[in-house]
């Protein structure tokens, strides 16, 4: 009983930490890349670019708007202040 609140404690910590490392290791315009889309794919997104459906496929996906895939208000959060960055680095659309 006592290793159950111990378990979810390092649980939740390797879970922000896993964040917080994913954020910091973003350098460049492919990091951020795989990483903006790697929300959508993880969400069923069906991808329309050449570039995005060779890299991770459209296996399972089951939305084709990404406004209807059903993201939670801190991944969009995350997903725009990725865009911010990736516009401030000038990466390519």
């Amino acid at each position: 009983m006592r290793l159950m609140p111990i378990a979810m404690t390092a649980l939740l910590a390797a879970s922000t930490l896993g964040g917080t490392l994913t954020v910091a290791r973003a350098q460049n315009c492919l990091d951020l890349w795989v990483e903006r889309n790697t929300y959508y794919k993880q969400a069923g997104y069906c991808f329309k670019t050449r570039r995005a459906i060779d890299y991770f496929g459209n296996g399972g996906c089951a939305y084709d708007n990404e406004r209807d895939v059903p993201l939670s208000s801190a991944v969009r959060a995350r997903i725009n202040q990725i865009v911010a960055q990736e516009r401030a680095y000038r990466c390519p659309g």
